[in-house]
């Protein structure tokens, strides 16, 4: 008999993937996870019904939450990640010398848990000594951490159950007075063929924050529709004016000095939503 997981992307449309193995699947304090192995994309974290993340595709987002940020502040030494209990964007952090301390906040515990069990190549830089990962609410951390972070990275789900309060604009306030006084921060918004409104509200909610406001995308193949986005708010740094000469080789498999500005070329029904 095969077994087949599909995510419904929205009530008329989803994408499946054959099941090989599925090692865990329980209902957390917080959220429904699922770790399923697939024939296509490897193991595969799945939160609430939504694909958070597979081996075969996780680079992609991983990268993208993290190097065009980190490339644009001159010296982030302190990192925040609310969310991101998988450990993969902690791990692209890592890559940067220059960070002195990342601290990981996600409300979950199972979800690091059984990531660092079953997604190890994902969740390998947890236990770094430059790394704190704390279990709580990153609502609340930001709230009690002002003037503290050069750079905030908000790797949530989408905007239902434990990361609703993620997409609000009291949330980039508190985002604002987190971060020191050249501080940057870069959240994931989600994709412009399903969540148009989204974006768009997002992207209005940053201006009335932020004074430099970008966004860029990137292919997720797991993601619903493949193309997503990526919101930066900024009080002093402009990822459009970094010398991409000065920005050096690291490993990455997706992520380049090159795109590091022709990811923020937006086709034009996604410029239209963000003007």
């Amino acid at each position: 008999m095969e077994l087949w997981y599909t995510e419904k992307q929205t009530e008329s449309y989803g994408i499946t993937a054959k099941i090989k193995e599925t090692y865990v699947h329980e209902k957390t304090e917080f959220q429904e996870l699922a770790m399923i192995e697939t024939e296509e994309f490897g193991t595969m974290l799945v939160l609430d019904g939504m694909v958070m993340t597979t081996d075969k595709d996780e680079f992609v987002y991983h990268e993208m939450v993290a190097h065009p940020v980190l490339f644009t502040h001159p010296n982030p030494k302190h990192v925040l990640i609310v969310g991101g209990g998988d450990g993969g964007v902690v791990r692209e952090v890592m890559k940067h010398p220059k960070v002195e301390k990342a601290v990981l906040v996600d409300i979950d515990g199972k979800v690091i848990e059984y990531s660092k069990k079953y997604l190890p190549q994902i969740a390998c830089e947890l236990d770094n000594p430059r790394v704190e990962v704390i279990v709580n609410d990153g609502f609340m951390h930001i709230h009690d951490h002002k003037d503290t972070y050069d750079v905030i990275m908000v790797d949530s789900t989408e905007p239902v159950g434990p990361a609703a309060n993620l997409f609000t604009r009291g949330f980039y306030q508190g985002i604002y007075e987190a971060l020191k006084a050249d501080g940057l921060f870069v959240a994931q918004t989600d994709n412009p063929w399903f969540k148009a409104e989204l974006i768009a509200s997002v992207n209005r909610d940053v201006r009335e924050v932020f004074p430099i406001v970008r966004v860029y995308g990137a292919n997720v193949p797991t993601y619903p529709s493949g193309l997503w986005t990526f919101t930066v708010g900024s009080k002093t740094y402009d990822p459009l004016e970094v010398d991409e000469a000065s920005i050096p080789e690291i490993a990455t498999k997706y992520y380049t000095p090159r795109l590091h500005k022709a990811a923020f070329a937006l086709p034009k029904f996604v410029e239209d939503l963000i003007k």
